[in-house]
């Protein structure tokens, strides 16, 4: 979504206060607890009715829908058909919060997570990738956390780097990563932040089939003071609540996908100046009050995403 103007930033407010209460709320989710031992969801008592919310279907769906693999929908609005799964662990990445099921993806996704962590030796110095949350086996809403990475083309990146060995599963479910910015929210935490992050980030933004990166404003910031030489990759580099101890990677939809919808172009230019960044700073956004008489926003249906999810939802 461009953010340089009134309206998007009318529309960055919106989405934040449906999708979570605060920006402390993000950062909370993101760093949530999972578990060694999960435990299904309970069966739904009314899986049928058309008031069921879809996140409830979808976040018990066990398994990827058998069928072509296609991104259907927005990225917030939609479902994922022939989900590929990164494999947990590879020479170069490992998946955190194993218990969450949500390392699913459009094969694209997975080519491109699996390509950028075999450039983190080389680029950041790291060992490889830390990767949180992709997509459900079938896409669609979430029970908690996000309102997009629904169709397989989100995945988010930890800012720490993978350690030189494989964590155990219950590291995977409890290790937290570092937030890599300060207390204040103005800019960058110094003991945190390190040519590395900065390196990744640049790497993940040199794919051509990256749509957009979301990182927290003074992540945002830092780039935009550090970056040398050509800066044109900091276009794609967008500030938004939380990503504090993460940033969001999404790609394009694939080449042909009819089904799926793209987002609008990102503005041209850097996204560095005065006007795209000062408003993120303000108090009102590091600090918004809430209002406690504010109705939530009601919870998707399987009638509200495109058709196609239906199939999605009840294939084999």
């Amino acid at each position: 979504m461009p953010l340089g103007a009134s309206r998007d930033r009318l529309t960055v407010r919106l989405l934040a206060a449906a999708a979570l209460t605060a920006p402390l709320c993000l950062a909370a989710l993101a760093q949530e607890k999972g578990s060694v031992d999960p435990r299904p969801l309970p069966p739904l008592a009314h899986p049928d009715a058309p008031t069921t919310p879809a996140k409830e279907l979808f976040g018990r769906a066990a398994g990827p829908a058998d069928l072509a693999a296609r991104s259907i929908g927005f990225y917030s609005r939609g479902c994922l058909a022939g989900a590929k799964a990164l494999p947990v662990s590879g020479e170069t990445w490992q998946v955190m919060r194993l218990s969450r099921d949500r390392y699913w993806g459009h094969p694209n996704l997975v080519r491109f997570l699996e390509n950028l962590s075999s450039h983190a030796p080389r680029e950041a110095g790291w060992p490889g990738i830390l990767v949180g949350d992709m997509s459900q086996p079938r896409g669609g809403p979430m029970i908690t956390g996000h309102a997009s990475h629904q169709i397989g083309l989100d995945a988010d990146i930890w800012l720490t780097p993978m350690p030189g060995r494989q964590l155990s599963r219950r590291e995977r479910e409890e290790m937290s990563a570092v937030n890599m910015v300060r207390e204040d929210g103005l800019d960058i935490d110094r003991s945190a932040w390190t040519p590395g992050q900065m390196a990744i980030i640049h790497a993940a933004a040199l794919d051509p089939g990256v749509e957009r990166i979301f990182v927290n404003a003074a992540i945002k910031k830092a780039l935009c003071r550090e970056a040398t030489g050509d800066r044109s990759w900091l276009h794609k580099v967008r500030p938004y609540y939380g990503h504090n101890y993460h940033f969001h990677v999404r790609i394009a939809c694939p080449d042909g996908a009819d089904l799926c919808q793209e987002q609008d172009p990102v503005p041209p230019g850097e996204g560095c100046d005065a006007a795209a960044l000062d408003w993120w700073f303000k108090p009102s956004i590091l600090h918004p009050r809430l209002n406690p008489n504010a109705k939530p926003k009601p919870p998707l249906t399987l009638s509200s995403l495109p058709p196609e999810c239906r199939r999605v939802l009840l294939a084999k």
